[in-house]
């Protein structure tokens, strides 16, 4: 990992996502040239155990600098591999149960699942609050109005996809938990005053701000906060003041995808992709549209070649980005071997062992 040239410096800021089940010679020459620093699958791009494997195997292959190998999977609403395994239990159910071996099981459960098919990453845990506000959109995903416990949780899970090798991610800063609208499609706008905030949204980020690899910034606008519909993922004020600054967090700072609407109705997503690092996040998604991803690419390195401050702020992203990636070698270099309908039956097997766990314990607290 030695210094990067801008082209490169600017690719370590990206990670991408993209059409297709299989390396189309398209896709091959996009990774190839733009040397993202990493790849997020969904359920569009997975359909076979093999098939996935090799996808991911693929991307790992032609990025020169190890990559981080994305996925969302949380269990619940939000688990990209049910269909190749089994759907994992919602986070909301297995903190029910009130035991904290369970929730660090769940974390080793989803790590196992993320190893068997090449992932280094799952973008978990949610750190949003559960306020009735957000019920309806966020459902199962959060699971207490109580920092505290959201917390508790949120170690152990970290613990347990930590102990299965796979690196986490606390999202969706500064906080969804008021946001009754869906951020994939418009930007909610919640009036909450600072100091209520700081007491309940960011206790998750202000005691956790050590031992989070990852915080992924929402698609949010907190006008009380900003004076302004800025939103978060977009926001100096946000990400260098209040996180890095007040808050103090050293991690990789990501933005949640550029894609989505919460995003867009603000600004183009060339745009989006420049202010974001501009407002000092590290990396951005772009999870869709491979001409999005060329045009994100494109506006952060033509950018960075007109502005010179500019330049230092990408530099220092991707310097950041490397020195992250020196420390996490052992979780990136680690490659299992192409899963077996063994491997798949043991993970199905884990899985409904463990629903059946989370069952059990409910019914016994219901009768209790």
């Amino acid at each position: 990992m030695t210094k990067l040239d801008l082209r490169r410096q600017v690719g370590q800021l990206l990670i991408m996502g993209f059409d297709g089940t299989e390396m189309s010679p398209k896709l091959r020459t996009m990774i190839s040239t733009l040397q993202p620093g990493g790849v997020i699958l969904f359920r569009r791009n997975i359909e076979q155990a093999q098939q996935t494997y090799e996808l991911v195997r693929e991307c790992r292959k032609l990025t020169k600098i190890p990559a981080y190998l994305c996925v969302d999977l949380e269990g619940g609403t939000v688990d990209r591999l049910r269909d190749l395994v089994a759907p994992a239990p919602a986070l909301a159910d297995v903190v029910a149960c009130g035991q904290k071996r369970l929730v660090r099981k769940h974390g080793r459960i989803l790590a196992d699942e993320c190893r068997a098919f090449g992932f280094n990453v799952d973008f978990a845990p949610v750190l949003d609050l559960r306020f009735e506000a957000s019920k309806s959109v966020l459902t199962t995903r959060t699971v207490s109005a109580d920092p505290k416990q959201t917390i508790l949780y949120a170690r152990e899970l970290l613990a347990g996809l930590k102990d299965g090798g796979v690196i986490g991610c606390g999202k969706h800063f500064p906080g969804l938990g008021e946001a009754n609208l869906d951020t994939h499609h418009e930007l909610p706008s919640i009036d909450k005053p600072w100091k209520k905030l700081l007491n309940e949204d960011l206790v998750p980020y202000r005691q956790m701000r050590k031992e989070l690899p990852f915080v992924m910034v929402a698609h949010v606008a907190y006008p009380d906060v900003t004076k302004d519909n800025t939103p978060a993922s977009v926001s100096k004020k946000w990400i260098t003041d209040i996180l890095k600054k007040k808050i103090g967090y050293k991690g990789l700072v990501i933005s949640d995808d550029l894609e989505m609407g919460g995003v867009q109705s603000a600004m183009p997503i060339e745009q989006a992709a420049v202010e974001t690092i501009r407002a000092g996040a590290d990396i951005y998604l772009v999870c869709h549209n491979e001409a999005f991803v060329w045009k994100c690419f494109e506006a952060v390195l033509t950018t960075a070649e007109k502005d010179k401050k500019f330049a230092k702020l990408v530099s220092a992203a991707a310097t950041k980005v490397l020195k992250a990636k020196s420390k996490q070698k052992k979780q990136l270099a680690a490659m299992a071997k192409a899963p077996t309908q063994k491997t798949i039956d043991r993970l199905r097997r884990q899985i409904w062992e463990f629903t059946e766990e989370i069952r059990l314990d409910a019914a016994a607290k219901e009768q209790a």
